[in-house]
């Protein structure tokens, strides 16, 4: 069954297609543009094995504590929010990044509740160090514009060149703009945005990242030259650099294994992972999944991991204990999943459809299509916030 609404003060068309107890269903990839868990899954509150005797984490100085060295998510279970936010509305925030807005969901009930109007070209929304803003990346517009998750209001644009997704380092020091087009790795004061050092890199296409489990270094995705970066947080400089080893590469997210002992890059043109040990940096190897794969979000058990193949409109789900995919979600009338996260209870994935001015919501249990919800142009890296953990590294919700 098909539910139309139309919210009154923004004429926003939703297309909720609620679909109840399918066992096949869909799910989306996602990639960014050249311009720019087989059974139900286990219990969410099911942890991933506790510590076994690894020693503890020297993590990088002033990094909050690793509470376990074998699952570096373990603060992101289900609903375990942080005081911080717990007061804080649930929504689905999506940058529509031709129609130059932020279209605000409402996941409870899959209706848009407001449409804010941002800078030219919005990329990602993205959670603050401290989880106290939200900030909209206007690559064109060559700005950020904050939002306030309590009230949902919109604030004035701070201005930051390039700024085309933004990560935070697991100290809450700094703020890391990447600038794609710039070639830069900017590093930047994480509230008022002001510039405290650039490191220009020789790679085209900085666009993602992630973290080590102790926080001393960071793998970035070059998308345009086929490349990973390796980079020191705290002398913030790049210590090592790559070539994928296949023809035309182009790694787009970057996600960190619960036990820290390897990097997941997504390849939206080799359709597949590349899995990286990122402490010797040695050439990774290449896990199929789908085509045009490109976003990767971990289950609140830690234990799989849902991978967007933006180019079959389909997600893999990928089991970390088998290394290997176990199953695959096809979205029932097609689409082009991108970016986007998991709700704070676990129970859904929420992808935007990039070249499909839609959003998907995938029940996490089954696989099955919850809704397609019609939004601005071109949405891309949406955010599903308020999300578990203590801070954010960034992105559309890397939270530890």
């Amino acid at each position: 069954m098909t539910l139309t609404h139309r919210h009154p003060a923004h004429r926003t068309l939703v297309r909720g297609t609620l679909i109840a107890g399918l066992a096949l269903a869909a799910l989306a990839a996602c990639g960014t543009d050249r311009d720019e868990r087989a059974a139900e899954p286990r219990r969410t509150k099911a942890a991933a094995p506790a510590a076994t005797g690894k020693k503890p984490v020297e993590g990088l100085p002033g990094m909050p504590p690793v509470l376990d060295p074998e699952d570096v998510y373990a603060a992101d279970r289900p609903n375990r929010l942080s005081p911080v936010v717990k007061d804080f509305p649930s929504r689905v925030y999506v940058p529509n990044s031709e129609s130059d807005t932020v279209t605000v969901i409402d996941p409870a009930t899959y209706e848009i509740v407001d449409t804010l109007r941002v800078g030219r070209q919005p990329q990602h929304v993205v959670p603050s160090w401290d989880l106290k803003t939200l900030w909209v990346n206007n690559n064109r517009g060559h700005t950020l514009t904050p939002i306030d998750p309590r009230t949902g209001e919109a604030g004035e644009p701070v201005e930051v060149h390039d700024p085309y997704n933004l990560y935070f380092t697991p100290h809450g020091k700094y703020a890391v703009v990447m600038a794609s087009l710039d070639r830069e790795l900017v590093f930047r004061d994480p509230h008022t945005m002001k510039r405290v050092k650039t490191v220009p890199v020789s790679c085209y296409g900085v666009n993602h990242a992630d973290f080590s489990l102790d926080g001393r270094y960071f793998i970035v995705s070059c998308e345009f030259s086929g490349e990973l970066l390796k980079v020191d947080t705290e002398k913030m400089e790049v210590v090592a650099q790559r070539k994928l080893p296949f023809d035309g590469a182009m790694p787009q997210d970057v996600k960190l294994s619960p036990d820290g002992e390897r990097f997941y890059i997504a390849d939206m043109m080799a359709h597949g992972l590349w899995v990286l040990d990122g402490d010797t940096f040695a050439e990774p190897a290449l896990l199929p999944t789908g085509k045009g794969c490109h976003g990767l979000y971990v289950s609140r058990d830690s234990r799989e991991m849902y991978v967007s193949n933006r180019g079959e409109g389909t997600v893999s789900v990928f089991d970390f204990a088998r290394g290997e995919v176990t199953r695959k979600w096809r979205l029932p009338d097609g689409g082009s999943p991108d970016m986007g996260g998991v709700s704070a209870d676990g129970r859904v994935l929420w992808l935007s459809g990039r070249y499909d001015a839609e959003v998907y919501a995938i029940d996490t249990r089954t696989g099955a299509q919850l809704a397609r919800i019609d939004v601005g142009s071109g949405p891309h890296g949406l955010a599903v916030y308020p999300q578990p953990g203590r801070y954010s590294l960034g992105h559309t919700g890397i939270f530890r």
